[in-house]
């Protein structure tokens, strides 16, 4: 079996870390190093990883972390033959996740995999709808053959929880070294156009979901913007817009056919706030600099 190694990035960690390390050590494949990157030391307690043999925790400044630069420098630190990424907000839903990301590299052409995620007990419906829209029940494999029939889709992948082939990831350089979101797909991308694959393996599942309001929407979307405006040698030659208008468009007729017509007024606020930010991103370079602060979720990016 394969060395596989977990990179996770921590910020103001709750008892979910504690459990999402248990979770990861009661796996059928069990990692060979954890290593937990923390912003801010204050804010960490030791007790999150007492009792575990094989966990590493390194500590950095707030103004040091970057979402691609980051991931990039703990990957560095690491030796082993696969390296997993997580979010500390991500939990396993059973103990074969690991198991299931790594059969996926069964192919040499598979370079990336990464996990389907399931809504939270606590998850609104629009946004339970939405989780299965990006996340559906099939496996499938993304090549660049795929980019007719799925435009900006051949690219995703999503470091809440997705795996990587280390000789792949260190032959293309790894995460783009400064970044305000996005590393993963902008990796992905260099993978396809390098004729490799990433898989989306729906069999490998974690709990993952958010309940943002318009106005989260607005920056994270405004950040997702940021990143694709930043890198059109990537992004500039696939559709992105037209698949958010079908998201859309298939999320109000379930809430239709559900007998849940009172969150189409939701769903359309929270639409056009997700519509405003990412077209505000992409034209950050036109905004001033006040504006730009209020719109995004990585204010320290922008020092």
């Amino acid at each position: 079996m394969a060395e596989i190694d977990v990179v996770i990035p921590v910020y103001r960690p709750g008892d979910g870390l504690r459990r999402l390390l248990e979770r990861l050590e009661s796996q059928t494949v069990r990692p060979s190093i954890i290593l937990l990157v923390n912003t801010e030391r204050q804010f960490f307690d030791e007790g999150y990883v007492a009792g575990f043999s094989n966990i590493e925790v390194i500590h950095i400044r707030k103004s040091e972390f970057d979402h691609g630069g980051t991931r990039h420098m703990a990957a560095q630190r690491l030796k082993g033959e696969f390296i997993l990424f997580m979010t500390q907000d991500a939990q396993p839903e059973n103990d074969r996740l690991i198991e299931e990301l790594y059969g996926a590299f069964a192919s040499d052409a598979v370079c990336a995999a990464y996990a389907r995620q399931l809504p939270a007990q606590d998850c609104g419906v629009i946004e339970r709808y939405i989780r299965g829209f990006n996340y559906g029940e099939e496996s499938r494999l993304q090549t660049a053959d795929d980019l007719p029939e799925l435009g900006i889709k051949t690219f995703f992948c999503s470091d809440v929880c997705a795996m990587y082939r280390r000789s792949a990831y260190e032959e293309l350089g790894g995460f783009v070294q400064h970044t305000i979101f996005n590393e993963d797909m902008i990796f992905a991308a260099k993978l396809i156009q390098n004729g490799r694959a990433v898989a989306y393996c729906a069999q490998a599942r974690v709990i993952h979901s958010h309940n943002y309001s318009g106005l989260q929407q607005l920056r994270r979307n405004f950040d997702l913007g940021v990143s694709q405006a930043e890198h059109p040698e990537i992004f500039a030659c696939v559709r992105s817009e037209s698949e958010g208008i079908r998201m859309v468009k298939q999320t109000a007729v379930y809430l239709i056919r559900n007998k849940k017509p009172f969150l189409l007024p939701k769903l359309i606020w929270q639409s056009g706030c997700k519509l405003l930010g990412y077209r505000l991103g992409k034209n950050f370079r036109k905004l001033p600099a006040w504006l730009i602060r209020r719109c995004t979720m990585n204010r320290d990016y922008w020092r």
